[in-house]
């Protein structure tokens, strides 16, 4: 509980350093202060950096757990000890929302910034942000399903053009010899005396 308790409160300091990062000068001489704003708020309205508050607190949370399994009997001081440093380094996360500011400065134009900003505050853009990841689970799965039909198509009508193209290529069965009797005809009738056929090679 102790360890949970840490990771809310490291989490709530880091969030607040991230807050006043918004609140800080320009800090590029390349981009104007406006233009950074038009950034930080758009940062701020779609979340952009959101997933980061976290990195610190369980970093300090991973390297107390580790430290007191090799020294159990220093749990208190060291417990103590991650808290007070890691909570004198949430002060840096500033320097991440700085840096995010920046990226999207120079991407983006400062009219788009303020759109972006403008779209994710409304109603329509918060609701794209809330239910964006159930949508993304449907897409893949619809397009999972899309992948396989038309890999299974495709493999169906190009084997069915091979198939053809074989059959055409292959040589013809050959003609029936017109010296040959034809097959069923009967043999000559022998006489009815009994006689051999009359040769008709003899005059």
């Amino acid at each position: 509980m102790m360890l949970h308790s840490r990771v809310r409160r490291f989490s709530a300091i880091v969030a607040a350093s991230a807050v006043l990062a918004f609140s800080s000068p320009a800090f590029s001489q390349d981009v104007t202060e406006s233009h950074l704003k038009a950034a930080r708020a758009a940062i701020q309205a779609i979340h952009a950096t959101d997933t980061f508050d976290n990195i610190l607190p369980n970093a300090a949370v991973a390297l107390e757990s580790q430290l007191i399994q090799k020294n159990p009997d220093m749990q208190e001081l060291i417990g103590k000890t991650v808290a007070e440093k890691a909570m004198g380094l949430a002060s840096r996360r500033a320097d991440l929302e700085k840096e995010a500011a920046l990226a999207y400065a120079k991407i983006f134009s400062e009219k788009e910034l303020n759109d972006i900003a403008a779209f994710y505050a409304s109603d329509a853009g918060k609701k794209l942000l809330d239910n964006g990841p159930n949508v993304t689970r449907e897409l893949v799965k619809a397009a999972d399903i899309w992948r396989n039909g038309v890999g299974r198509d495709l493999a169906q009508q190009v084997g069915e053009t091979l198939a053809a193209a074989a059959k055409a290529k292959a040589p013809a069965a050959p003609a029936a010899d017109a010296t040959a009797p034809a097959d069923g005809a009967a043999a000559p009738a022998a006489p009815a005396d009994g006689s051999a056929p009359a040769d008709d090679s003899q005059n």
